[in-house]
């Protein structure tokens, strides 16, 4: 099929340089045997501001945004004029474009696709545009009937991991327990559990570094004052403050793999944000957990029950759900290598098997009734 494809390149506005959609999905896609055409615009600014609720962002996307539709059709027009385009596969956000614009390349016989992977918590950020496109793909399955409510057509499609990027690598374990990941919600907490109990673990990315800075006086001041008033009124305290050799900075694309590679025990949560007191707990199964047992780690995973359709728990990864049970499992999987290199090798053979890009844009594709492609 001959695919145009709109997608940024990085998950986060904040991971400067990294590519993980485009080597992911983009080169999946690619090893399909697609022919793969790429839209040429800067859409990772645009997903720093795709949440119209900031008015300084919806400002920027009001002025962006026709600049986006414009480009959009003049390089689909184009590449089609050329050589019939069979797809649209996109990851918009309703803040990006009008959903006419793409009902108008669905007239023109493209079948458009939209992936996105946060409607868990942001369901409102593209309900609007859902149901312009022909198919979106959701990996979470709770969400599909509010797609099907707001008259779009979801195809339930986890997320998954490309083998060509996330590989085993000959490279010493020489971190026990490592994450890799935003420091925001519980995660604080669950990381400093394990540094209480005398537990060698690295936490890397976006957060981290500044819970080991130090404090003003006046910071010193406003945080006691905050957790008593916190306390009183039963809210969730302050993130902990961690050693400085504990926290680090956010990964390259490369060194995070390399970071799984390294690591007796990979680390991954489940909940979604940083919820309130009042506020539902939302779990997902999310990228992380296909990428880092595709990379050869011993898994070890805050527990979503989703998570058991796709590894068979404590045979190919682990799961917690409690920050004493992490620390339980941790030490005896630590203390059992054997134990420990059999779920590892169990766990990538099953990413390997079940959990690529490939496989996942393929079955989606002939869910849809489209070419599954070659690759």
């Amino acid at each position: 099929m001959r695919i145009f494809y709109a997608v940024g390149g990085a998950p986060s506005a904040g991971l400067a340089g990294s590519q993980i959609w485009r080597e992911n999905l983009y080169a999946a896609l690619v090893d399909l045997g697609h022919d793969v055409v790429e839209f040429e615009f800067g859409l990772d600014r645009c997903y720093a501001h795709a949440d119209p609720a900031s008015p300084v962002k919806r400002e920027y996307m009001d002025r962006v945004r026709p600049e986006l539709e414009a480009a959009l059709l003049r390089q689909v027009e184009a590449a089609h004029a050329q050589e019939p385009i069979d797809v649209l596969f996109c990851y918009f956000y309703s803040s990006f474009c009008r959903p006419d614009l793409i009902r108008e390349v669905g007239s023109w016989g493209i079948t458009t696709f939209n992936w996105y992977c946060n409607a868990s918590y942001q369901f409102h950020l593209v309900e609007e545009i859902a149901p312009a496109f022909d198919w979106s793909l959701v990996p979470e399955r709770f969400r599909l009937e509010d797609y099907r409510k707001a008259g779009a057509r979801p195809l339930y499609c986890q997320e998954a991991a490309n083998p060509r990027i996330y590989y085993a690598q000959d490279v010493r374990r020489d971190v026990d327990v490592a994450f890799v990941g935003g420091a925001y919600g519980d995660r604080s907490r669950y990381i400093r559990t394990l540094v209480d109990a005398d537990v060698q673990v690295r936490a890397h990315g976006l957060g981290w570094e500044q819970l080991s800075a130090p404090l003003s006086e006046g910071a010193r001041l406003r945080r006691v004052l905050g957790q008593v008033r916190r306390t009183v009124r039963g809210h969730r305290l302050h993130p902990p403050r961690l050693p400085g050799p504990v926290v680090g900075g956010s990964l390259t694309d490369a060194e995070m793999v390399t970071m799984f590679s390294r690591a007796k025990i990979c680390l991954g949560f489940s909940v979604v944000g940083s919820p309130g007191p009042r506020d539902p707990v939302i779990r997902q199964v999310r990228l992380r957990d296909f990428e880092a047992p595709m990379s050869g780690a011993f898994y070890l995973l805050e527990y979503v029950d989703e998570i058991e359709e796709f590894f068979e728990l404590d045979r190919e990864i682990v799961c917690f759900s409690s920050r004493d049970e992490l620390v339980e499992k941790v030490r005896y999987y630590l203390a059992h290598p054997d134990e420990r290199e059999a779920i590892r090798a169990a766990g990538h053979e099953r990413a390997l098997r079940d959990h690529t890009w490939q496989k996942r844009l393929a079955d989606a594709f002939a869910d849809a009734g489209l070419e599954v492609g070659t690759g």
